[in-house]
């Protein structure tokens, strides 16, 4: 049968390694949209720079064939909700990292409320329960078409399919705050409270007493 085929990386990383900005904003991206680790940020971001690559590379050509791979490069790009219909080629450059990370099916479920959190989405996905039209979908970064965001749903056999099940997504008032309760003295504090209490409990603490009360508690005793 031969050696299987190795199998490449379908993304590049950063140029460098160390830049404050982008580690940030990837921090950012990783914490709104539940993603598991930056590997898929960089998926994310190779996709888009070969759609822009594409773009940059059509507009430049005028053939046939250049013509059907734009058509088809539109299609597919406005199948994906990131442009409109009626937009241009150039308007691909438009697109950015966070209108593609929208789509994923990880975000919308969110975003109908079928999970509480984004994180919950994911598992949710990973275990099973999330349906797209007639099929089960388990991959948190599948692209959802247009034509697909209606059919999301949790399968009918999912215990999470009842609405009213205990980790669904309910909308329910705000919380009043929580009255702040009086933080009991710490012994042996005499600074911060003073005159909490009339003695020292002992020789050491009455050492340790200011002088004012020192000589109250003496002239008590």
């Amino acid at each position: 049968m031969g050696d299987p085929k190795k199998q490449r990386k379908k993304y590049s990383g950063p140029m460098h390694p160390w830049q404050a900005a982008r580690i940030e904003e990837e921090r950012v991206i990783l914490k709104d949209y539940g993603l598991k680790n930056k590997k898929e940020i960089w998926k994310m971001n190779s996709l888009l720079r070969n759609f822009s690559r594409q773009a940059k590379r059509l507009v430049a050509i005028q053939t046939k064939q250049a013509e059907l791979e734009r058509k088809q490069l539109m299609k597919k790009i406005s199948s994906l909700g990131l442009i409109s219909e009626g937009a241009k080629l150039e308007d691909i450059l438009a697109i950015t990292l966070r209108n593609l990370l929208d789509r994923r099916l990880q975000t919308l479920v969110h975003k109908k409320n079928l999970a509480r959190s984004i994180k919950q989405a994911r598992q949710f996905i990973i275990h099973e329960h999330i349906m797209v039209g007639d099929e089960k979908m388990t991959t948190p970064s599948y692209l959802v078409k247009v034509e697909e965001e209606p059919l999301i749903r949790i399968d009918s056999k999912s215990p999470f399919s009842n609405p009213e099940h205990a980790e669904r997504a309910k909308t329910s008032a705000p919380k009043k705050a929580k009255e702040q309760k009086h933080l009991k003295p710490r012994r042996g504090r005499w600074e911060k409270f003073k005159g909490q209490r009339e003695k020292p409990r002992n020789k050491r603490e009455e050492k340790r007493a200011p002088p004012k009360e020192k000589a109250q508690a003496s002239k008590k005793e």
